[in-house]
């Protein structure tokens, strides 16, 4: 397991990181979401020993996070990193050669890399005069040649197609099936829903929300969409608790705050007619995300 305990980091008198705190289970696919500048890329070149912090600590398997594990963890950062006059295939065995393998293995799993992603045919291609695309699948198969005990993902799926991203999302399914962690940071939201097993999302430095997208969307109360054949909320108004988030057409759709009784509004809406829709809501991450830095912005 990876842990990140009581992460800070300054940058002058920016304050990068603040009390920052999560965990990366074993078999896991943990999303780091945030805005621009929130402290994603920070937090991972910390963790791979690219940047020092001013506080906390990093753990791996209970220990300390030193040199010799780091060399065990896939890292992709946001930036090309390969030597882009390499050709491919002689990159990736170069690599999996730095990281310990016998050139008979490095040359077996940079083969099985570059088939599973895609790439096979561009083998014998010099890494610059790849597309972005390719660039990006090459640049996971730099992180997975040498059969990594951890990923650490900045902004892997950016301008990737459809393909690419379904290929890609299936490699760390099957590398979280195997036991690695795997941490990854990205803007689609709707692929972070879908491929993680439960997010983070961080605000200035700190972790504001982490768990699974049921329990994230649960800590921020319950949501009811009603249709009583009326086209405006105005019946909702009053109800204790209660608010009027929006309406379509004859459907309004209700905010309750922790305490409010959900029963008190279905008996207020049968008070008007046929309840024809009473059911919750369930906000999605890209709900959530817009909410967590609504509240930033009302700061």
């Amino acid at each position: 397991m990876l842990e990140i305990l009581g992460l800070e980091k300054r940058f002058g008198d920016t304050w990068a990181l603040r009390d920052l705190s999560f965990e990366v289970r074993e078999g896991e696919v943990f999303g780091f979401v945030g805005s621009n500048g929130a402290g994603k890329t920070t937090t991972m070149r910390i963790v791979m020993g690219v940047l020092g912090q001013d506080r906390g600590e990093v753990r791996w398997a209970g220990a300390p996070l030193g040199f010799a594990a780091r060399q065990r963890f896939g890292y992709m950062p946001e930036e090309r990193g390969l030597y882009p006059t390499m050709r491919l295939g002689e990159e990736l065995e170069y690599l999996a050669r730095l990281h310990g393998l016998r050139q008979e293995d490095a040359s077996r799993s940079a083969a099985l890399w570059l088939e599973q992603l895609g790439l096979g045919a561009r083998a014998g291609d010099e890494v610059q005069v790849l597309s972005h695309g390719n660039q990006q699948r090459a640049q996971l198969a730099a992180a997975l040649v040498f059969r990594p005990a951890a990923l650490i993902l900045d902004e892997p799926f950016a301008g990737l197609d459809p393909v690419a991203v379904d290929v890609m999302s299936g490699v760390l399914r099957e590398q979280a099936l195997q036991g690695v962690p795997v941490l990854f940071s990205s803007h689609q939201l709707e692929l972070v829903e879908r491929l993680c097993d439960r997010v983070g999302i961080i605000r200035g430095g700190r972790m504001v929300a982490a768990g699974t997208v049921a329990e994230l969307a649960k800590g921020g109360g319950e949501r009811l969409w009603v249709d009583v054949g009326r086209a405006d909320g105005l019946w909702a108004i009053g109800i204790p608790g209660v608010h009027v988030l929006r309406q379509e057409g004859t459907r309004t759709l209700l905010d309750l705050v922790p305490a409010a009784d959900d029963q008190a509004v279905l008996r207020a809406a049968l008070r008007q007619g046929p309840v024809r829709e009473f059911h919750r809501d369930v906000p999605t991450l890209t709900e959530l995300f817009r909410s967590t830095v609504s509240e930033e912005v009302a700061r």
